[in-house]
């Protein structure tokens, strides 16, 4: 990677081509914004139970929760562990590397806290100005 411009002028690190591959991949994996819910749903409740990570993520498909976790268990964000009991029982819990993720993106909910308002103003002025071009 060659070095860029930082926000305040300093360069960045050189970093090898694998770093850079895994953050180019887990960049696209976190932006998935089931991931990102997923991961604050079980950093606020802990381990959770299949049907209860859907019912607090909230409209998501079976399919598309099943899909999420598997690659979030792939990438050892969480742990799954099935219960031996009939109906089978599966429970989810983030790992310590899950956990890490989850707190690197509190400054992001942290932000939208601090900046909601100011967004809302942003997005109301641009809709008016699109509204005063059309006339």
């Amino acid at each position: 990677m060659e070095s860029h411009e930082a926000v305040r002028g300093e360069a960045w690190p050189q970093t090898s081509p694998e770093v850079e591959a895994l953050v180019r991949e887990m960049m696209g994996r976190v932006a998935d914004k089931w991931t990102l819910l997923i991961l604050e749903v079980l950093e606020e409740h802990g381990t959770l139970r299949f049907t209860q990570v859907g019912e607090r993520v909230g409209d998501i498909s079976q399919k598309m929760l099943t899909k999420t976790l598997r690659q979030m268990e792939y990438d050892g964000l969480l742990s799954r562990r099935v219960h031996p009991v009939i109906p089978p029982r599966v429970d989810y819990t983030l790992t310590p590397l899950g956990l890490s993720l989850s707190e690197a993106f509190c400054p992001v909910w942290l932000w939208a806290e601090a900046h909601h308002a100011a967004v809302m103003a942003a997005r109301a002025a641009f809709t008016a100005g699109k509204a005063d071009a059309q006339e």
